[in-house]
């Protein structure tokens, strides 16, 4: 395998006029939530142009999760236990076996570059080789060590110093350049992931960044086109991706999410964190009212059983709450402020993941984001039950839907695309990826 190849993770294949079966894998720091669904080719949606198949989700599952910290795999052995009870949950309600699954990405310091590459075409029109060419030589620019690349989007191209060229194949020039956005992710990470879901026996069809297909799964193509940043709110960690134009343009994050307001509610009302999440999950808000002071409730101390509940008013816990979500908040309009999200001043935010639910989080967000902002939800997938309907679902419900945005990907060839089990065994597979890397 070459250098690059080590630095790359598995794409899967543009999607063919045919149906398939397709599984998707999320596994975050406080859930893992499988969906096994068929794609069914299907005529253009007016409001999902993007979308040429129909997704009939025939199988999910959301438990809670163990061995994950901030999106990266911190215990194997309890990690791997939670993914086997989750795939297992949802191929039975589907009542079918999965070979393989599509796996999101959410930790690792996710990151966007925008990178430019240029080079002379070497017989007058530009071919599919040299968008190739040029594509892989600003993939191996960005690629920093210790990282791989999950994504390499062409934004735009450009003939003899002319940019905004849609599609440059068969056109004519002397020089062909690509604005690309090259998007990366610790490789130990990556491949901690991919150990996890190989000791389960199934192969990773692909990897993909947790805000870009929580992207896929919540805008509408005017807010592609309009431009918009998805800002997609974890238990461990917020990441964010931006659009413009049509495009996926920028990606970053940060390991803050609503996991660390449950640990300030836990130290801040002396509970213990099952029952802080419980009081967040009921009562978490981040607006306060004249009326909230005077409301009060029993809370638990920890420790000891024997010991007199405490009386805490709602006040007190939506002041905990809404000073963690300012400063997740804070930390999100400085990573706009450095994308190209700032050179669109009539872009709105979509807020997706858990910790997005939390009561007041839209107006919270407007004041800080200065933005219009909404709550994203998937669309386009007809019938869903009400629990996979929710903003926790943008990310395994926009894997189903990632296949059919591949062929915007640029793919290296490679000679091996993804782990498999065979007859060496398993560990023998594992011994030689994890020499080779990936």
């Amino acid at each position: 395998m070459t250098g690059l190849d080590r630095n790359l993770t598995p794409k899967t294949r543009p999607m063919q006029k045919r149906t398939a079966l397709v599984a998707s894998l999320d596994v975050g720091s406080s859930k893992i939530a499988c969906m096994i669904a068929r794609l069914k080719p299907s005529p253009p949606n007016e409001a999902l142009r993007g979308r040429s198949h129909a997704v009939e989700l025939i199988g999910y599952s959301q438990i809670q999760s163990r061995g994950v910290k901030a999106g990266s795999v911190v215990d194997l052995t309890e990690c791997e236990k939670a993914v086997r009870h989750a795939v297992a949950l949802a191929e039975r309600m589907a009542k079918v076996r999965v070979e393989s699954v599509l796996l999101s990405v959410s930790g690792g310091r996710l990151h966007g570059q925008l990178v430019e590459a240029a080079a002379d075409i070497r017989g007058g029109s530009v071919t599919s080789d040299d968008i190739s060419r040029v594509t892989s030589a600003g993939m191996r620019h960005a690629t920093a060590a210790g990282r791989t690349v999950l994504h390499a989007l062409p934004v735009g191209y450009a003939l003899d110093g002319v940019k905004g060229i849609r599609d440059p194949r068969g056109m004519v020039a002397r020089q062909f350049g690509v604005d690309m956005n090259v998007v990366t992710s610790d490789a130990t990470v990556a491949k901690n992931l991919m150990l996890v879901v190989e000791r389960c026996h199934l192969n990773v069809e692909a990897m993909a960044a947790s805000p870009y297909v929580a992207g896929l799964s919540v805008l509408t193509d005017d807010e592609f086109d309009l431009g918009a940043a998805v800002v997609e709110m974890g238990a461990g960690s917020t990441t964010i991706a931006t659009y413009s134009g049509g495009r996926f343009v920028h990606a970053s994050g940060f390991a803050l999410g609503g996991q660390h307001i449950t640990m300030d509610l836990a130290r801040g009302i002396g509970a213990c964190i099952a029952d802080a999440e419980r009081i967040k999950t009921l009562y978490g808000t981040v607006l306060t009212g004249g009326s909230d002071s005077r409301e009060l409730m029993s809370v638990p101390t920890a420790g000891d059983d024997r010991e007199t509940p405490q009386i805490v008013s709602r006040a007190t816990i939506a002041n905990i709450v809404r000073h963690r979500a300012e400063e997740i908040f804070e930390m999100v309009r400085d990573r706009l402020a450095d994308s190209p999200f700032a050179a669109e001043p009539r872009a709105g935010v979509v807020l997706s993941g858990g910790a997005s639910q939390l009561t007041g989080t839209v107006e919270l967000a407007t004041r800080i984001l200065n933005r219009q902002v909404r709550i994203g939800r998937p669309l386009g997938f007809g019938r869903l039950p009400s629990e996979a309907k929710g903003a926790s679902f943008s990310v395994p419900s926009g894997l189903l839907v990632y296949p059919q945005y591949a062929h915007l990907e640029h793919v290296e060839p490679r000679r091996t695309r993804q782990l498999k089990t065979g007859t060496d065994g398993y560990f023998g597979k594992v011994g030689r990826w994890l020499r080779e890397g990936f």
